[in-house]
């Protein structure tokens, strides 16, 4: 059941998940096209996020835009204090919003662990976002697990000297779960882009895939049964539920939208076992989430369990 509409307000607009906006050239969607898309998110009583280029759109853009409840996605150097903020790690020196998007590469990343530290703690929500994990090997998860352990212990040691708990979504989100809490493309979000189609998500757009509808016409989605937990045989028994669940990634990796690819599971995994590892040294500092546990497994592919 759909709960989420994403509005590419353009083909510029910033990328906020795992994929690249190719596209370089701005093209706004036509303002009948918003207004529809509009309309039909308001009939399904969706959720409705605008995504934005890294430049001011029209007035009449604008107004269209204030007239229902909403969500704006922007680059950081856009960004209110209201609006979710996204940028790579020069980005972050000066914002303003409480909930961001770090999207950054694993070399940025290992390099980078004292400022996002930083970032971690001046910030209420930080969502790290990995731009490439499609081409990393089993070298880069050994890597990652270290950046890891080694954010693990800054956190436990910031926390200790009493400040608050960070909200970071590959540590603390697994702590608070019960559950699969996936991005959940193609079956609680759906996007509209700059030609005025419907597609699965933006990476489906940028990537030349088939659309799966229009704002005119409404939405067709083929083997939607696909894009549910239900016909994802090792998702749906996977307790790493912060994952993802990357249906693109899946598709790059396994060309199956229901099936991960062996790198996404490992990097999932070392976050689940981060998350243990945070949660048993919060413990060691005083009372902390009584009744969660996180269990001891032994493997990092739940294709090795199978």
């Amino acid at each position: 059941m759909l709960k989420y509409l994403v509005i590419l307000l353009d083909d510029t607009s910033t990328a906020y998940c795992h994929y690249e906006a190719e596209i370089r050239t701005p093209r706004l969607l036509a303002l009948e096209d918003l207004a529809k898309a509009i309309t039909f998110g308001m009939k399904e009583n969706l959720r409705i996020q605008f995504v934005y280029p890294n430049y001011s759109i029209p007035r009449e853009y604008v107004e269209l835009i204030n007239s229902i409840d909403h969500t704006n996605i922007k680059p950081v150097c856009l960004a209110d204090a209201d609006d979710i903020a996204v940028g790579k790690l020069s980005d972050f020196s000066q914002v303003q919003s409480a909930n961001v998007v770090l999207r950054t590469s694993i070399p940025e990343l290992l390099s980078g662990i004292e400022q996002i530290t930083n970032i971690v703690f001046d910030i209420e929500r930080v969502n790290l976002v990995i731009t490439d994990i499609a081409s990393m090997s089993d070298s880069d998860t050994c890597s990652y697990r270290e950046f890891l352990k080694e954010l693990v212990g800054s956190i436990l040691q910031r926390c200790k000297a009493g400040e608050r708990m960070p909200q970071l979504n590959i540590l603390t989100d697994r702590l608070m779960l019960t559950a699969m809490n996936n991005c959940n493309a193609g079956e609680e979000t759906i996007i509209v882009a700059p030609d005025g189609k419907f597609y699965v998500c933006p990476a489906f757009y940028y990537g030349g895939k088939s659309n799966c509808g229009s704002v005119s016409d409404g939405i067709s989605i083929k083997n939607p049964q696909l894009y549910k937990l239900d016909y994802a045989p090792i998702c749906r028994k996977c307790d790493a539920w912060h994952c993802h669940r990357c249906v693109w990634l899946n598709n790059v990796k396994t060309l199956e939208v229901n099936t991960p690819g062996h790198i996404q599971c490992v990097i999932s995994h070392l976050e689940r076992n981060a998350s243990r590892e945070l949660l048993a040294g919060l413990r060691g500092i005083g009372e902390f989430l009584p009744g969660t546990e996180i269990p001891e497994i032994s493997y990092l592919d739940p294709f090795e369990k199978l």
